[in-house]
């Protein structure tokens, strides 16, 4: 089945949505709060960038993209939300993020799924599997940390700050309008309802009406720490971007 272009971005800013939460998880390497976080956080990590590989093949249709992809864009070709583009250098915001993405990426996963394209569907039921093991691990990091005063607030501050940026991760871009439903599932913006639904269970009820994407938040614009981390992840390869590794 061949994708159309409103197809190809809907399943493209995933990718950069991946591939950047992939490379801030990247950051907690070595510096969590306990070793066995370094190997958690290593593991997931891979694993969103596994899904990212996955995702940006089936964009570009060949394996000699996929760098080009991951690389070699200019920064206006990037396609991420601002909530992945965002640095978490407080273990309670990273935590926070951690749970407000999975969540929402278990839903994306889902709804591809069902995706009459069976490349899409393939790459959506592997990724599931994972995704499993990452709800469960940002499930039980809270636990582990609920009830416990300082705790408590720094995980309220931390949702106070990210749930704009999460809430706009669901506005899909403008290049996205008019996909098929029946290739990658519902408009991005309809899974909203149920991710909400599933941070009431979590942190109790939001006051939603008030949560509002940051000004400006357009999937075809950059945030002010895009050129941070894109800088950082192209460290190496721009030492020479015509060598054969």
């Amino acid at each position: 089945m061949k994708l159309g272009a409103p197809e190809r971005a809907v399943l493209l800013a995933f990718a950069d949505d991946e591939h950047l939460m992939g490379q801030r998880h990247t950051e907690w390497i070595g510096v969590a709060p306990f070793l066995e976080e370094d190997l958690a956080f290593s593991s997931i990590a891979q694993d969103e960038l596994g899904h990212a590989v996955a995702l940006y093949e089936l964009v570009g249709g060949h394996d000699t993209e996929i760098d080009a992809y991951a690389f070699g864009r200019d920064r206006s070709a990037w396609r991420s939300c601002w909530l992945v583009e965002q640095p978490c250098t407080d273990w309670a915001a990273a935590l926070v993020r951690h749970w407000l993405y999975d969540t929402a990426e278990w839903l994306r996963w889902e709804a591809l799924s069902g995706s009459a394209d069976e490349r899409v569907r393939a790459v959506a039921e592997r990724a599931l599997q994972e995704e499993r093991y990452h709800r469960r691990h940002a499930d039980a990091l809270l636990d582990a940390l609920v009830g416990d005063e300082e705790a408590d607030r720094r995980i309220g501050e931390a949702l106070d700050h990210l749930l704009p940026l999460a809430v706009a991760l669901f506005d899909a871009g403008q290049e996205a309008s008019g996909a098929d439903v029946t290739v990658v599932g519902p408009p991005l913006v309809e899974l909203v309802n149920p991710w909400r639904a599933e941070v009431d269970r979590r942190f109790g009820p939001r006051p939603w009406s008030s949560v509002e994407p940051p000004a400006g938040h357009d999937r075809a614009v950059r945030s002010q720490h895009f050129d941070e981390v894109h800088d950082r992840m192209r460290e190496v390869i721009s030492l020479d971007p015509t060598a054969t590794w």
